[in-house]
């Protein structure tokens, strides 16, 4: 090196320094930015959002048509063998009911400012007249789906919505794209509780919860009617028989014994009722007089003939 007109680089200039973590204000800017994006555009087409637009458990938004396309070509890849499946919705949208139709206000006229952006719809707070967007922190109602500012929301007077009057729960108020953690944490225990209960996002029904919560109850019950059988069943083998087709069909442990119970003593009355002489048919013999018997013949034994009849 030298010599040949060039420069002799130094090592300040070969070093690279390390990469500096960003400060709060980049990260709010990224942040912004990104909010900003997706506020305006479909978390997964990536493109913009228009009506009817939907929203998944975890507060993100959709085009519905986009979700529509996905579930079709998901069950399509589970058909040729692909494990394609959910990962561009993270596998929170399974069926459209996993999914709630958020119904926004949209300013018309404001769409026709210079300085909104083609092709973005201008989504605005039906209470406050806000726009809603990063810079205004915005929930929508389930099962209604109205969209408002989360300040107009909280002052509301009870728990009905200002635009349908249909009541919900404050757990069913969600965050749209949620930034904070604690927010993100309680979508997420609320999805957990819903789907224990057997319940989706949109308070739908799973499908096949029924029969799964009828199964879980037929084996809580087996499994208390074995207990009851390892406890009780020498003592009840060897003084109160009890009849398996009966007794063994009914999973309540209480009624079980009770069952068991009563089949005992229905089958020693039977019992005593067998080995007791039958008083119907003393009544068909007359013994009071030995010869009566003989006198009579085969027809007319056990009844008195009068004594002025002819024979």
């Amino acid at each position: 090196m030298g010599n040949d007109g060039g420069s002799i680089p130094t090592r300040r200039e070969l070093v690279k320094e390390a990469a500096k973590d960003p400060n709060n204000t980049q990260v709010k800017e990224t942040q912004n930015e990104k909010l900003q994006y997706y506020w305006s555009h479909c978390s997964l087409s990536q493109k913009p959002l228009s009506p009817p637009i939907v929203s998944d458990s975890t507060g993100n938004l959709y085009n519905k048509d986009a979700v529509l396309e996905n579930l079709l070509n998901t069950s399509k890849d589970n058909q040729d063998g692909n494990v394609a499946g959910n990962k561009r919705t993270s596998g929170t949208i399974k069926s459209l009911r996993d999914v709630a139709e958020v119904r926004f206000s949209i300013d018309r006229e404001g769409e026709e400012d210079s300085k909104t952006r083609q092709n973005e719809l201008r989504l605005v707070c039906p209470v406050t007249g806000k726009r809603l967007g990063p810079g205004v922190k915005a929930v929508y109602l389930v099962p209604c789906g109205h969209a408002f500012a989360e300040t107009a929301v909280r002052e509301m007077p009870g728990e009905q919505c200002l635009e349908c009057n249909e009541s919900y729960s404050t757990e069913n108020v969600i965050p749209i794209l949620p930034v904070s953690a604690a927010d993100k944490d309680r979508l997420r225990d609320r999805l957990s509780k819903l789907q224990s209960e057997g319940f989706t996002h949109s308070l739908k029904k799973t499908p096949g919860s029924s029969k799964k919560r009828k199964q879980a109850r037929t084996n809580k019950e087996t499994e208390a009617a074995d207990r009851l059988d390892q406890v009780a069943g020498p003592s009840l083998s060897s003084k109160e028989p009890r009849l398996e087709t009966s007794s063994d069909a009914i999973r309540n442990e209480d009624t079980a014994a009770l069952t068991a119970k009563v089949l005992a003593e229905q089958e020693d009355r039977n019992k005593r009722r067998k080995m007791a002489p039958n008083e119907n048919l003393k009544g068909l013999f007359s013994w009071s007089n030995g010869m009566a018997g003989k006198q009579s013949d085969f027809m007319t034994r056990g009844f008195s003939i009068p004594s002025g009849a002819k024979r």
